[in-house]
This record gives C-alpha cells, structure tokens and sequence, in this order.
C-alpha cells in the first residue's frame, strides 16, 4: 500500500472523499510555491498536485500555462522543485503528486528522474502526454521506484482504450470531466456522473474528478460516484500578478478550506 492508497483507503472507510489542490511550482518563486504547500496541508488537504513547468503542455488551459510561463522565465529548473520539495520532509505534508511532462522525464532519463522524485517526497506521478495504453514500461519503472503513476481517462477515451489505460495505472485514476484543456467552468457535464458510473465496473482504483471543478456547490454532484476531486486553475489564478505573495497564499488557504469542508459533508 502506498501513501495515495492509504489516503483515499481512509477516507472511503469514513464516506468521504478526497480533496486535491493543484500548484505550479515556481509561480511566483519556489518560496512560495513552499509556503503555499504548507499552508494546504495545515489546511488539511489530503493530496496536493505539483505542476512541474513546460513550455509546450498539453492539457492545462490559459490560467495554468500562464503560470508555467512565468516560472520558466524567472530560470525554474527541475532541480529546484526536487529541492524545494525534498526541503519538506520531515514535515506533516500529504502525499504529494507531480504533474509532468514525459518529455522532462526522457530528458533526465527515466530512473534517475523516479529515483530524484522518490528521494525528494512524491508519492506518484501524472504524464499527460505518455499515452495511457502504451505506457507499460514506464508504469513498471515507476513501480520499482515505489511510487504510484496516476492515469488519465477522458469522456472521449474509447472503452477499449480505458481497460488497456487501467492495467498501467495506480493510485487513483484522475478523470477528467470534459473533453478540453484545464480551467474553470460554471458547470459539470450531465453525461460525467454515466462515466463515473461506466469507470467503477472497470476498476477498483479511486476516482478523482479534474478539469472544471472550482466550487463547493459541484462537489454534491459527485459524491455518489467520486472518490476526489481536484482544483487547479481556481487555485493558480489567485496567485496571478500583481497579487501579494503572502495574503495570495492565505487566500488559497481559505479557498481550500471551504472546498475541503465540501468533501466532508456526508
């Protein structure tokens, strides 16, 4: 059992689900970025997901690649996420989970970045560009390395290809709830509760909801069928210039707090 396992495991034996926040790392410096990850997990986030900056992603909508912009020009390296991160430990921080490109992974080289992520703190990883049903290989190195790799499923992802997606997947399965980029949206698509539904014959792994979710009142929609969810666009956005670093991250506090409470009523 993995740390992610352990969470999720505990809050279904309370009928509870889980709640994780997204973070850019490096927007606006690693400083924050630290600060504003102690800040969720005094909060008492239960997961909390590291969006490692790239130049060219693939699924984050305008608010979040605006945030990997600004980091990638003040000189982010991965180097100093791994540090930054690995500063943490020894502290009350959940599992933490990196959102990556395949391309920084290949770039370091597979083992050295899993043994690099392993050392520095995280629990599990998401590569949104590795395709999910050809990601075998990569899901038994990540195995070795004893971390968790999350997969994505899309309401556009063929059946056929989500039972080949699952057979490499660990963790939780992050589902995500409209075909599209990350962002935040007034509304939850009515055919997302079906798919849920489709997705637990399929698998006994948690599901956890992304892309769109950004308000307490959505989170009812799901309980039935969600094990999590998780925020990310809602979250960066109030870190945007000119905002005040530390009243930023205290903000988000609040904001996770209120969501927090969302997955808590039963």
């Amino acid at each position: 059992m993995s740390r992610i396992n352990d969470t999720f495991s505990e809050l279904q034996s309370r009928g509870q689900m889980a709640f994780m926040p997204f973070v850019t790392a490096g927007d606006p410096d690693m400083a924050a970025t630290l600060a504003l990850i102690r800040e969720l997990a005094e909060r008492g986030v239960d997961l909390i997901e590291v969006g490692f900056p790239y130049s060219d992603p693939i699924a984050d909508g305008p608010v979040i690649q605006a945030s990997y912009t600004r980091a990638l020009e003040k000189g982010l390296h991965v180097n100093d996420i791994f540090e930054g991160v690995g500063s943490l430990k020894g502290e009350n921080i959940p599992p933490l989970v990196a959102m990556v490109s395949y391309a920084i992974i290949f770039r370091i080289g597979i083992d050295a970045f899993l043994a690099r992520a392993k050392e520095s703190g995280f629990s599990g990883l998401i590569v949104p560009d590795l395709p999910g049903d050809e990601a075998a290989d990569f899901a038994a190195a990540v195995k070795k390395h004893e971390l968790d790799l999350i997969q994505l499923v899309s309401p556009l992802t063929p059946p056929e290809r989500v039972e080949r997606i699952l057979s490499a997947a660990s963790g939780f399965v992050y589902c995500i709830s409209v075909a599209g980029t990350t962002g935040v949206r007034n509304e939850l698509p009515a055919e997302l509760q079906d798919q849920l539904e489709w997705l637990k014959t399929k698998t006994d792994l948690p599901l956890a909801v992304g892309f769109g979710v950004s308000r307490p009142d959505q989170v009812e929609s799901l309980r039935a069928v969600a094990d999590g969810i998780i925020v990310g666009s809602a979250i960066v956005r109030q870190l945007e210039p000119p905002a005040e670093t530390s009243a930023a991250v205290t903000q988000v506090g609040e904001f996770a707090a209120e969501m927090l409470t969302a997955t808590r009523n039963n």
